[in-house]
Formats: C-alpha cells, sequence, structure tokens
C-alpha cells in the first residue's frame, strides 16, 4: 500500500478511540480548544516511554493551551498496563486501527518477533488540529528514533494559537 500524507489544512474528520479511562475520545469533531495528537508504537517501544514521560512531565504546559490525546494499537490490557506502571496524567488511548493509521499518514509496521508485538502497529506521530478538527501540524515518522522535541513543539503550537497563524505547507 503506498504512503500518503494527510492533507494540512483540510479537516481530519472524526476519529473516536477508546480510553483506558473506559470512555471514548473522538478527535477531528468541532470544539472549544485546540488538540495535540500524539500516536506512539505501543508498549514495546522503550523510546516511546522516554517521549511521554517527557510529554507527562510537560503536560500542565500543554494543557493550559490544548487537549492532549494519545494513542497506540495496543489492546486495553497493554495500554492500561503502561497508564499504570508509568503514573500518566494525559488521556491514553488505544486500539488504533489500520484504516485510522492510514487516514492519518502514518507508516506502519509488522513486528519483527513475537517479543516485540504482535500485530502491525503506527509509527509516531504528532498532529495539531484547530477547534474545527482542521489539520494544522503534522509530524511523521517511519521510526522510533525521530522524534518533535516537545519543548520546540509546545513553543510554536502556542505561538500559532495566540496569533491565529495560518496553516503552511499547502502548497
Amino acid at each position: 500500500m503506498t504512503h500518503t500524507k494527510p492533507r494540512v489544512g483540510a479537516p481530519v474528520g472524526e476519529l473516536s478511540f477508546a480510553a483506558t479511562h473506559g470512555g471514548t475520545i473522538t478527535v477531528g469533531q468541532p470544539k472549544d480548544r485546540w488538540t495535540m495528537l500524539f500516536v506512539y508504537r505501543g508498549r514495546h517501544c522503550p523510546r516511546c516511554k522516554r517521549f511521554l514521560n517527557k510529554l507527562n512531565d510537560a503536560l500542565p504546559a500543554w494543557t493550559a493551551k490544548m487537549d492532549v490525546v494519545v494513542v497506540s494499537a495496543d489492546t486495553a490490557e497493554k495500554a492500561v498496563a503502561d497508564k499504570e506502571e508509568f503514573g500518566w496524567d494525559f488521556d491514553l488511548c488505544f486500539g488504533l486501527t489500520e484504516t485510522q493509521m492510514r487516514s492519518l499518514g502514518l507508516y506502519v509496521s509488522d513486528p519483527l518477533s513475537e517479543a516485540e508485538t504482535s500485530d502491525r502497529f503506527a509509527e509516531p506521530g504528532a498532529f495539531g488540529l484547530t477547534p474545527d478538527g482542521t489539520l494544522m501540524l503534522v509530524d511523521i515518522s517511519n521510526g522510533p528514533a525521530a522524534r518533535p522535541d516537545l519543548e520546540e513543539l509546545l513553543d510554536g503550537m502556542i505561538f500559532n494559537i495566540d496569533n491565529n497563524r495560518p496553516v503552511r505547507g499547502t502548497a
């Protein structure tokens, strides 16, 4: 299957994810705040844990400006185990489908072995969504080593929000 980029400046469409708190979180629908959606590889990825621990440490600064949602293709059991082990405060979701991965333009990987995980999973991605569900910013990687700098990303998102900056990269 070919890899397609998500279209900045266009709505991402509603994406619903089951959350570890027992409810469902939907992104891409109109709301009163911006949303930052982070996709991580899953419980098997130690680099994801380091990244998400840093996100959790900075979470109050993030949530002062926008909602933060984190999702993987993991099962409920794996997501709950991560949430309990690391004590993350952000909304942690699970069950990201391959169709949802592809709609976001994410790279999709097969596990290298059963020791890694048993099913296909998404490589990392970060998506900034305006209150009307438009994709403002996208950062995707084809592997675990390339991640946005969270401090720089937050600073840029705050600048975009406070200054009502237009979507870039549409040409």
